[in-house]
């Protein structure tokens, strides 16, 4: 077994984990702003309740991202020219997000703060749908040749598997938002979010248990069946939290739900990192596509500091935040006066 190669699979698989984890509440939160709320006070609450935290979040995406790309070359570039396409509309779905929670207070009328919540929305739906399709993909397969290239037309990657990634995320998205909200809001807020998720669970999170299985199928073996089975006594069990109001509880079981199922899909798939749907003599494995010892070396030592750094900051950040957001704790909207005054 290639010892550094094989870590960085693992560390990449664990931020690819934390980023669903914590960017997916964020986004989910985001998608809830297009049919959840009834008024401004309620949809205040709900971008309060992520505001100090989800540019955090994000970092888990730039890290995962990075950690690809220096540690697996070869799989970065196979997997980010193939999807390219889909990639560029996440690339503006981030963008979108962060555009609406900065600018949907800056002006003076409903329908701009209105419009951007829409944008907010379908940027997250978007993104949450990308980056769903771009890890199911990663674990099923592309047509990638010999030379790691895209063997078809810009929709040459689309497919039935594409498709349950990207439900899967939006999915787990929406409900892991859900028990978010009924964790950090009091009042109107936390009684929906708590009802949509005792409603919405068992379909929303259907699409993930799907993907997970069809991997345990083909590849599994008696430890990522286990693993597997851990992910679903996590749903029940974060389900039956829900119903009896322990929200503490309940976030918890979802968020191991997510864990499991996303190591299940790893393990599973490893030592493969990008399957060909051409020929299995394509695939793409943690022996091919790494970088030299050296440079897994010296990123080992680097993470050893800056992964504990970043998690310090993050476990900090939420502790400081850690209260309930409620509509009594959101003040009156006032409109945002000029810089310049005029004469």
């Amino acid at each position: 077994m290639d010892l550094l190669p094989t870590l960085w699979f693992a560390i990449i698989a664990v931020l690819w984990t934390g980023y669903l984890f914590l960017e997916g509440f964020d986004l989910g939160v985001g998608m809830h702003l297009l049919f959840s709320t009834r008024n401004e006070n309620q949809r205040r609450v709900m971008l309060n309740a992520i505001g100090p935290v989800w540019d955090g979040n994000e970092v888990w995406l730039v890290t995962a991202a990075g950690a690809t790309f220096a540690a697996f070359p070869i799989w970065y570039a196979s997997l980010f020219s193939a999807l390219y396409l889909p990639l560029i509309f996440v690339l503006l779905g981030l963008i979108f997000r962060a555009v609406a929670i900065e600018y949907r207070g800056k002006g003076k009328s409903m329908r701009w703060a209105r419009g951007w919540d829409i944008a907010l929305g379908l940027g997250s739906l978007v993104t949450a749908f990308g980056i769903g399709a771009a890890l199911a993909l990663t674990t099923t397969g592309l047509p990638i040749n010999a030379n790691g290239d895209r063997v078809g037309g810009a929709f040459a990657w689309f497919s039935g598997y594409a498709l349950i990634g990207g439900l899967a995320v939006v999915g787990f998205a929406l409900v892991h938002a859900a028990a978010f909200l009924a964790l950090k809001t009091d009042g109107d807020v936390r009684h929906a979010a708590n009802a949509f998720a005792r409603r919405v669970a068992p379909i929303a999170l259907l699409p993930l248990l799907i993907w997970m299985v069809s991997l345990q199928v083909t590849r599994g073996t008696a430890l990522t069946w286990t693993i597997a089975v851990v992910a679903v006594v996590a749903a029940v069990w974060a389900s039956i939290a829900n119903r009896n109001r322990q929200e503490g509880w309940s976030f918890i079981g979802f968020g191991v739900f997510l864990a499991a199922s996303i190591a299940s899909i790893f393990i599973a798939s490893y030592p493969v990192v990008l399957p060909s749907t051409i020929d299995h003599a394509f695939d793409l494995t943690v022996s091919n596509a790494s970088s030299s010892p050296y440079t897994l070396g010296v990123m080992s030592v680097v993470a050893c500091f800056g992964i504990p750094l970043v998690l310090a900051y993050q476990g900090w950040t939420y502790w400081v935040f850690r209260k309930r957001v409620s509509g009594s704790h959101i003040p009156e909207a006032r409109p945002v006066e000029p810089a310049v005054r005029r004469s």
